[in-house]
Formats: C-alpha cells, sequence, structure tokens
C-alpha cells in the first residue's frame, strides 16, 4: 500500500482548460471516488496521475486498452509483462507456464470468467472485455489502483462484485465513477470534480446521495 500528493496538475486540449491548476493528496489505505459529471476532468485526472505515479499502480482505462487478438489469458498476463525478463515473455506467448495460466485462471473465476481464459478479446461483450482489464490491473498487483468506470458495462450483481474485489485487492484506489451509490457503499472518500477543479472533498460517510448529485 502506499499514498502519494501531487500539486499543481493541470491540462489543456485545444488551447483549452480542462484540468487545474489542482492538488491532491490521497494518504495510505483510502478508497478515492472521483465523481461528477461526464466532460468535469475525471478521466484526465485519473491519466495525470497515472502519468506521474507509473510503475506504482494498476490502471484500468476507460478505454481498456485489449489487444484483441489475442486471447483473455495473455491480455491479463500483459499487467506483469514489464516484471519479466523477455525470453519469459516470449515463451508465455507460444506456451504459457503452467503456474500463471492456473493463477490466471483462478482469478477469472472471480469474475465468473473462468470458461474465457483462451477466447480471443475480441469475440467477448463490452461487460466481459471490462472484467478482463480489470484481472489484468488485478493480476499487476501494484500498490495504487487508478480505474476509469470500471464498472460501466457490468450489471448490478456484477459491479458490486467487481467494486467488492478491487477494495479487497488494493489497499490504496482512485476509481471515477458515475453511479453515486457504488461511490459511496465501497469509497470512504468522496473527490468531486467540476469544471477540471475540486468541488468536493469529504469522507463518504458524511455525505449522501443528494450532496453529490449537485455536481451533476
Amino acid at each position: 500500500m502506499a499514498g502519494f500528493e501531487l500539486r499543481d496538475l493541470s491540462a489543456s486540449f485545444a488551447g483549452k482548460r480542462v484540468i487545474g491548476p489542482l492538488s491532491l493528496t490521497v494518504w495510505e489505505g483510502e478508497k478515492v471516488a472521483l465523481v461528477g459529471k461526464s466532460g468535469a476532468g475525471k478521466s484526465t485526472l485519473v491519466n495525470l496521475i497515472h502519468q506521474q505515479l507509473d510503475q506504482q499502480t494498476s490502471l484500468v482505462p476507460q478505454e481498456l486498452g485489449l489487444v484483441n487478438a489475442l486471447p483473455v489469458f495473455h491480455n491479463v498476463f500483459m499487467g506483469q509483462l514489464d516484471q519479466h525478463p523477455a525470453w519469459y515473455a516470449t515463451l508465455t506467448l507460444i506456451r504459457p507456464f503452467a503456474r500463471d495460466r492456473e493463477a490466471i485462471r483462478s482469478l477469472l473465476a472471480d469474475l465468473d470468467m473462468a470458461e474465457k481464459l483462451w477466447t480471443p478479446s475480441m469475440s467477448l461483450s463490452g461487460g466481459q472485455r471490462q472484467r478482463v482489464a480489470i484481472a489484468r490491473a488485478i493480476w499487476r498487483n501494484a500498490s495504487i489502483l487508478l480505474a476509469d468506470e470500471p464498472v460501466s458495462a457490468l450489471d448490478g450483481p456484477m459491479a458490486h462484485r467487481v467494486m467488492q474485489l478491487l477494495v479487497a485487492k488494493f489497499g490504496t484506489s482512485v476509481i471515477a465513477l458515475h453511479d453515486v451509490e457504488l461511490a459511496l457503499r465501497y469509497c470512504n472518500r468522496i473527490v468531486g470534480i467540476q469544471d477540471g477543479h475540486v468541488a468536493l472533498d469529504e469522507p463518504s460517510e458524511r455525505l449522501q446521495a443528494s450532496d453529490i448529485m449537485t455536481l451533476y
């Protein structure tokens, strides 16, 4: 587990500032939900944090970043690609080691996808693809989770199952969420983003859904 402090973050696109300047401190053990309407800057903030912290993070990007031609196993294994020598990665592409096969199969079982281990990612539904990206982040096993709408394509029961898993697997996390109820239930701190700035920053226990909805 780890925390981090970032100061004066900013980002502009096409000459328009979309983030900041914004400062954010996340303490070890915090589960931070980034909330706010679409276009507020949540995704940009997640990407900026990832650029700053890089190898310390497990990332679930909104666009997922899967390699369509590869099966689920290899897309998940890519989470640890930089942790192995080149020969190991090459051999894994041809004939994966049994320990990796079984470990990834077990992880996929937690996401109700064990039977999809060798299915090409291009054949998966949107919700299944999202779960592969989540499995890849968990497999990476970094100290901090960064996730951008990681359950947007999942139905209610599976969304709760995934959020429970993410909370259990990562000590510290920053998760952009559109679903206010999920944010309040699974995160202990709510950071509201509005027009690229922090408009709300409170412990979840002090808030109700109606307090957050003013951001939307």
